[in-house]
């Protein structure tokens, strides 16, 4: 059996052909890739530069490449079906920064930057910080690609997984690509949006946004409580507090003889203890 959400879909097609006898399940990771900005550090304490970063996401040209199109764009919490709080698509395209004219955004992005006296011959230089691993490597490669569109000229700054965590918790970077994600409102609103959170990398405070997070929690009707959580994700993605650049799916494989595998739900880390699998062999 392969480690959970270890086969990428690129690696899916050979699996399938080397073992074809294997079971495999593709489902989305509930694991969200980002865009981390450190807003206390010049200029991107800017919010004109920030709004600039964020309209030049092409999250298709994300989905497309990493997951050839099978991956999820998505707000802050995981999209509908698997998502129980995600916002539909018909919805998410209202939110800042989605727009389906993505010629219009970048445009609007470099009018901005070149208010700022920033230019192709003057680009931003900037580093973009991420966790050594493909996962994080491979979708802050395309970050940086995009990021030339508006004039930032970007240099890739890869961090051993042993310190990651612990340089970004403790702010030293300026720009970063990051993943994080759980798909319940109370773990994922509290850990990266709340202001006295030390997963709250982006040093985002909003203490309306902390309101309606403990009201979300307090609210026991599932209906109004998703209004309230998609409240919070519109302000959210008005502030710009951390685009949410896509959510991933992966797939695991097991031989036949595996049995009573269950997959994981709500969250990768939630069926690692296999206490009811056996090998009928």
């Amino acid at each position: 059996m392969t480690f959970p959400t270890d086969v990428t879909i690129p690696l899916l097609k050979d699996v399938v052909a080397q073992a074809p006898k294997a079971v495999c399940s593709l489902a989305p990771t509930y694991v969200s890739t980002n865009l981390i900005i450190n807003r206390e550090v010049a200029p991107f304490n800017e919010p004109q530069v920030r709004k600039a970063m964020a309209l030049a996401l092409d999250r298709k040209a994300f989905v497309d490449i990493l997951s050839g199109g099978k991956a999820d764009i998505s707000g802050v919490m995981l999209p509908p079906p698997e998502g129980v709080w995600g916002m539909p698509p018909e919805v998410l395209k209202t939110l800042p920064g989605y727009s389906a004219d993505l010629a219009s955004s970048r445009t609007e992005a470099r009018k901005i930057m070149e208010k700022l006296g920033y230019s192709q011959n003057n680009p931003l230089k900037v580093k973009v910080a991420t966790r050594n691993i493909a996962v994080y490597r491979d979708p802050a490669v395309i970050l940086i690609d995009q990021l030339k569109t508006i004039h930032v000229e970007a240099e890739l700054e890869v961090i051993d997984t042993s310190i990651w965590h612990a340089k970004v918790a403790r702010k030293e970077y300026t720009v970063g690509l990051n993943l994080t994600g759980v798909d319940d409102p109370d773990v994922n609103l509290y850990e990266n949006y709340s202001c006295n959170s030390e997963r709250n990398y982006t040093q985002y405070c909003n203490k309306e946004v902390d309101a309606l997070i403990d009201k979300q929690s307090e609210e026991t009707d599932r209906e109004k409580r998703k209004e309230l959580v998609w409240a919070i994700e519109r302000k959210l993605a008005e502030d710009l507090a951390r685009p949410i650049i896509l959510y991933d799916r992966t797939a695991t494989c097991w031989q036949p003889q595996v049995k009573g595998f269950v997959h994981y739900h709500n969250s990768i880390y939630n069926n690692w203890r296999f206490e009811d699998v056996s090998l009928d062999k």
